[in-house]
C-alpha cells in the first residue's frame, strides 16, 4: 500500500468514526486515546500469549498476531491524530522527519571520541 493510499484509508477511517461517534467531539478524543491503551495492552497480551509466558495458557498466539495488534495500535494513534488535525499526514511526517535528525545527530555525535578521552 502506498503512502498515499495509506493516509487515504486513516481519512475513511475518522470519517467513519466521525459519522458514528455519539458523545461531544472532546469526549470521542479522549476515547480515541484510551483506545491507544486499549491496543497496547492487547499487543502485550500477545507477546505473552506468543512466548508463552502465563502457565495457565501456555502459546496462544505467534508473531503474525503481534504484528496484527501492532498495526492496530499504529492505526488508533493515527486516526486519533486524525482527529485533532486535518493535516495528520503532514503533521506526522514532519515529526517523524525531527526524530530522524536527532537520532542522526545523536548517531554522529558517538561517532566522534569523546572531549578528555
Amino acid at each position: 500500500m502506498s503512502e498515499h493510499r495509506m493516509w487515504d484509508s486513516v481519512e475513511d477511517l475518522w470519517a467513519w468514526v466521525d459519522r458514528n461517534g455519539t458523545r461531544p467531539r472532546e469526549q470521542e478524543l479522549l476515547l480515541a486515546v484510551l483506545k491507544l491503551s486499549e491496543e497496547i495492552g492487547e499487543t502485550a497480551q500477545a507477546v505473552i500469549g506468543t512466548l508463552g509466558h502465563n502457565p495457565r495458557k501456555g502459546v496462544t498466539h505467534d508473531w503474525d498476531d503481534v504484528q496484527a495488534e501492532l498495526c492496530d495500535v499504529a492505526l488508533s494513534a493515527l486516526v486519533a491524530l486524525r482527529m485533532l488535525t486535518p493535516d495528520a499526514a503532514g503533521v506526522f511526517t514532519a515529526h517523524v522527519e525531527g526524530v530522524r535528525r536527532r537520532s542522526r545527530a545523536a548517531e554522529a555525535g558517538k561517532a566522534r571520541p569523546q572531549d578528555g578521552a
